[in-house]
Parts: structure tokens; C-alpha cells; sequence
């Protein structure tokens, strides 16, 4: 009932160029039809291929995210995704580096973006997981919103359940690249220093997983977006149809 609402809103968000106004006359079309003929379709268009336009799109973004993480440098070498000390442990790096021992932090600030690295390439299967189980109903219905809408809704619903599934990887890519090591000691050397009364030991592996997980959503987003604006970016057939008749409805 609601795809030829929900296709003319991403007409609008994808172009930027329509007024508010014009969006409302669309909208106001859209329910007239929608209410005449609930069953119909959209320039050929069904909610059913609306919808899994939409999970392919964050599939894609998932793919190209990993691509473009799950490489020597994809964190350390990024000057948007490098990771540094947790928030907690950066007067513990600032310390060290006054007493001279500065290339300790940098080993610990290396491995720990090496595990990074190496973690997000098991990170698939999970996220794609995590987009099976959205309905069509819900895919179907963030056309309606921003050129991100369906990262966002897909972040607010899935972050903690691929967090806890996502640890136990940032956990061993930690040992294996000797974050763990490396970090724990930084910390220890910093908690015998005499002028340390504020024991800290902050959660390495809570730390890791988090900023892994934004990242790939980041990436996320920027393929969203992407795809809704750019043709040359809707490389399958279902992407192009659903992508292509919405625009094609202007």
C-alpha cells in the first residue's frame, strides 16, 4: 500500500533538488493511489524488491567496508579510523611519554590498530546475519527517510547484538597482534610510576570492538548514500530497477 509514498520520498532525498512543497504534492498523490489500489505496483516496482533493495545496499556497504578496514594500514593508515588510546588511558600515554618511554605507547597504539585490522574481516557473516533477520516492512519503509536512514535504523537496532557477537573476534585478533601484551605494559608501567595514585586499566577489548563497529558502519553510510545518488554505484539488477524507476518517477 505504502511503495509509491515511500518511492517518491527517496525521489527527493536522492535528487536534493525538490522543495518541501513539491514533496508534499507528491505525497499527497502517492496516498491517493496507494489508498485506490493497495496492491499495485510502482513503475514496476514491488515492495518486495524495494525492500531488499534496501538490504542489498547495506550488504554492499558491509563488503566495501571490510575491503577497505580489513588491510595493513585500513586503521593505523587512516587519518578518519586510526585508533589511539582509549579515552580513559590517554594520561596513561602522555606519562609514559614524558619519562621517555614513548615508543612503549607506540607499540601498544600499533598493535592494538593491527588488531583492528585483522578483526573486522570476520565481521561479515555477523553483519550480514543481522541484516537477513530486518523485514521487508522495515527495509521498505526507511525510503522514506535521509540518504543514510537505513544505516542509521540498522545501527540503532543491531549495535549491541553485533557487539557481543563481534567481541570474542577483537579478542583474539588483540592476542594474536600482542595488543594485549603491548597495552598491558603500558598500563602496568604507568600504575608503578610514583607519582600514579589513580590505579586505570581500561577495557582494551570493549574499546576495540566499539570503534571496529562504528567504523564499519561509517562505511556503511557512505555506500548508502552512494548508491542512492549514483547510478554507476547500483551494480545489480535489483539495485538498478528499484534505484533507477524511483529516479525515473521525477
Amino acid at each position: 500500500m505504502y511503495k509509491k509514498l515511500c518511492l517518491l520520498f527517496l525521489a527527493g532525498i536522492s535528487l536534493g533538488t525538490v522543495s518541501k512543497a513539491q514533496i508534499l504534492k507528491n505525497l499527497s498523490k502517492a496516498v491517493s493511489s496507494a489508498t485506490s489500489s493497495a496492491t499495485g505496483s510502482t513503475a514496476g516496482v514491488s515492495q518486495t524488491d524495494a525492500g531488499n533493495a534496501i538490504k542489498e545496499a547495506l550488504s554492499k556497504g558491509v563488503s566495501k567496508g571490510i575491503a577497505s578496514l580489513n588491510k595493513t594500514d585500513g586503521f593505523f593508515g587512516s587519518e578518519v579510523y586510526k585508533l589511539l588510546l582509549p579515552p580513559d588511558a590517554v594520561k596513561i600515554g602522555n606519562t609514559l611519554r614524558s619519562v621517555g618511554l614513548g615508543s612503549q605507547v607506540d607499540k601498544a597504539i600499533l598493535s592494538i590498530n593491527r588488531a583492528a585490522e585483522k578483526a573486522v574481516g570476520f565481521a561479515a557473516p555477523i553483519f550480514v546475519d543481522a541484516i537477513k533477520e530486518m523485514t521487508i516492512t522495515d527495509a521498505l519503509n526507511l525510503l522514506k527517510g535521509s540518504d543514510s536512514s537505513a544505516t542509521v535504523y540498522f545501527k540503532g537496532k543491531t549495535t549491541e547484538k553485533l557487539k557481543a557477537a563481534f567481541s570474542p573476534v577483537v579478542k583474539g585478533a588483540l592476542d594474536s597482534t600482542s595488543a594485549t601484551k603491548y597495552y598491558g605494559d603500558i598500563v602496568t608501567r604507568y600504575n608503578k610510576l610514583p607519582t600514579t595514585f589513580n590505579k586505570v586499566n581500561p577495557d582494551l577489548q570493549d574499546y576495540v570492538t566499539g570503534m571496529a563497529v562504528n567504523a564499519l558502519f561509517d562505511q556503511i553510510k557512505v555506500e548508502e548514500k552512494n548508491i542512492r545518488a549514483n547510478p554507476a554505484a547500483r551494480t545489480s539488477d535489483l539495485l538498478k530497477k528499484v534505484f533507477g524507476s524511483v529516479t525515473s518517477t521525477k
